[in-house]
């Protein structure tokens, strides 16, 4: 592929200069016209020429109008231009009216001033972007068919994504796709064109575009298209037989740019999508900038979401805690890259290590803190019933402890919907890690809460990555129950909300997440198989293998009799606890978990859990055998 043509800078310098020269002789022309005056005020000119000729570059030098690559010139370079030419004529006014006061020469017509600025912003502004012109069409003309036929694309959604979509896809013909038209659901843009191509339906029409078309490809460029939208574009591709990506959502764009290169395969995180709420930015930015944050957990799916989320605010510090020590790398690699001028520290550490906790937190002396460190797999947990109470319970206790003595302004623990009524023990620990919290509020007045929601889609350990390598398998895929179901949200929203709830907590709060409907775990599996260009019972046989203990057929997000109440985001809401273990009978109660799981006694962590948290049916779930693992 052949370079892209440019012009270089100090070509722009020298054409400047003589662009300049014929600015003011221009003006004066135009002002004089040719004759007698003309020569009367020709000295005047000679000096316009010489004191622009010297400020002008330099006020261009100092706008940047020398350090552009003037090919990607847009809107915000036409700003610059326009800022450029008026300081510089501006200082050139100052200065000839001065040395003209002066009588450094004779007669001097004023209007030429406001003549010759237009002139320079014509002349300046036309220069660069006809050299961009002109390189564009040198581009498109060089390349046609290198890459044999171009593929016909059609663009879903003719708003900001689409069209920059479309503009790069005109921009880059070495990407060999040519977009032939946009579907969009708004009436008022129906027949228009955006960069010469027209909107020829709305999304309903699209099986009969396809057809007449004849299109290669379909884009949906649609960041906050709910999953119904993504759901009938991919069914409809799907029959026609037509390929089809998407731009990610609008949460996992968040901090990023709409590009071509974002562009993906739909997966079922798109079939899922929500309409976006507002995002109150405002409120997470005063929390966040010039703060030092901590985030436990750092490695895992979400810890590593809320380090990339919190990086888009500036803090002046980032530190990365968690405990395996490969997970915490590929996280400092994919930020320090994403955000070079953020100081982040990567420590590793047990959270069950109360002397070494509280050396990390006066050292580092964090004044925000996300707790996400915990085990959070069910199965797992049921025959390692006293890793989960150390780490979930002692762990989350010497986090609180140690934000308490260093003084932490705010700290949010993340939770789960099996911490209500739970029937197994990652549910039981994890609730009475949210005591631990809430009881550290009431005793200290700080912003402490909890944010409690379901399970997020695609983290480490879900259903979604198992029901994919079972697929790259060639089956069967395992479900427990055709009835089971659980509330599903994707990363990036589900993070993007913990951070509108931590910019509302005050002290104490118990957050729950606006989940949706439940999803059946049965649909997800079938989708997930025909993302994969497969059919299910056809290609893909799924078996259902009984629900295991410790698991329900569908998940609560607060207990009844338990209102809750809404809050100044429409996703998030506050529940109104009741009192629950507090001040010394909790300390006694953490105190005597982490003995008994010292004494490795699982069937009485199980029953003492069941005395502690309310509604707890731990210790009658059946024992768990480890025969499967979905």
């Amino acid at each position: 592929m052949k370079a892209k043509p440019t012009l270089r800078n100090r070509n722009f310098l020298f054409l400047d200069m003589l662009l300049i020269v014929v600015s003011v002789l221009g003006s004066y022309a135009l002002r004089l016209e040719w004759g007698p005056a003309f020569l009367f005020y020709l000295p005047s000119a000679y000096w316009m020429i010489g004191i622009s000729l010297i400020i002008k570059p330099t006020v261009y030098y100092f706008f940047g109008l020398y350090r552009r690559i003037w090919l990607y010139a847009s809107v915000q370079e036409l700003k610059m231009i326009v800022a450029a030419v008026t300081t510089a004529s501006l200082i050139v006014s100052v200065v000839i009216v001065t040395i003209f006061t002066l009588g450094a020469f004779t007669g001097f017509p004023r209007s030429v001033l406001i003549i010759d600025w237009t002139l320079s912003l014509l002349m300046v502004g036309g220069l660069r972007f006809t050299a961009r012109l002109l390189a564009e069409n040198k581009v498109l003309a060089s390349t046609p068919g290198s890459n044999g036929h171009p593929r016909h694309a059609l663009i879903v959604g003719a708003g900001d994504a689409g069209a920059l979509v479309v503009r790069e896809l005109q921009k880059n013909p070495q990407i060999n796709m040519v977009p032939v038209g946009f579907l969009d659901d708004n009436p008022s843009k129906q027949k228009q064109q955006i960069y010469g191509i027209p909107v020829v339906g709305t999304i309903t029409d699209m099986a009969h575009v396809l057809a007449s078309k004849h299109v290669d490809e379909v884009i949906i460029a649609i960041p906050s298209a709910p999953g119904r939208v993504v759901r009938l574009v991919a069914d409809v591709c799907r029959l026609k037989g037509v390929p089809f990506r998407t731009m990610p959502g609008i949460y996992e764009l968040l901090g990023g740019k709409v590009s071509v290169s974002r562009l993906r395969e739909v997966d079922i995180t798109d079939l899922l999508r929500r309409e976006p709420a507002r995002i109150q930015d405002e409120r997470v930015g005063s929390i966040l900038s010039g703060k030092v944050v901590l985030v436990t957990g750092a490695g895992g799916s979400i810890g590593r979401e809320l380090c990339r989320q919190t990086l888009r605010w500036g803090p002046s510090e980032l530190i990365l805690l968690g405990h395996g020590e490969n997970s915490i790398f590929e996280s400092l690699l994919e930020l320090k890259e994403n955000f070079p001028s953020v100081i982040i520290h990567p420590v590793i550490a047990d959270i069950r290590d109360r002397p070494r906790i509280q050396a990390i937190f006066s050292h580092y002396q964090p004044q925000v803190v996300f707790h996400a460190a915990a085990h959070k797999h069910v199965p797992l947990m049921e025959v390692n019933v006293e890793d989960a109470v150390t780490n979930n319970i002692l762990g989350t206790s010497n986090i609180v402890e140690a934000s308490l003595a260093q003084n932490v302004e705010r700290l949010v623990m993340i939770s789960t919907d099996k911490a209500i009524r739970p029937i197994n023990v990652m549910g039981a620990t994890k609730r009475i890690a949210e005591m631990i919290v809430l009881d550290a509020a009431g005793r200290s007045g700080k912003s402490y809460s909890v944010v409690r929601f379901g399970n997020v889609l695609g983290s480490r350990g879900s259903v979604v990555p198992l029901f994919k390598r079972q697929i790259s398998l060639g089956g069967p895929v395992t479900v427990t129950h055709p009835d089971m179901q659980r509330y599903f949200m994707t990363i990036p929203e589900a993070v993007n909300l913990v951070l509108q709830s931590a910019s509302m907590g005050e002290g104490g709060e118990l957050f729950i997440l606006n989940m949706g409907q439940q999803v059946r775990i049965l649909d997800l599996a079938e989708d997930l198989i025909r993302l994969s260009g497969l059919e299910p019972g056809k290609d893909i046989e799924i078996v259902f293998s009984g629900v295991r203990p410790g698991e329900k057929l569908s998940e609560d997000l607060w207990e009844e009799g338990h209102d809750f109440q809404p809050t100044a985001h429409p996703d998030i809401f506050r529940l109104d606890r009741k009192e629950e273990l507090r001040g010394e009978d909790l300390q006694h109660a953490i105190h005597e978990l982490v003995q008994l799981s010292k004494e490795c006694d699982a069937k009485a962590i199980m029953n003492l859990l069941d005395e502690l948290v309310p509604g707890s049916a731990v210790s009658a779930s059946p024992p768990i055998e480890m025969t499967s693992i979905d």
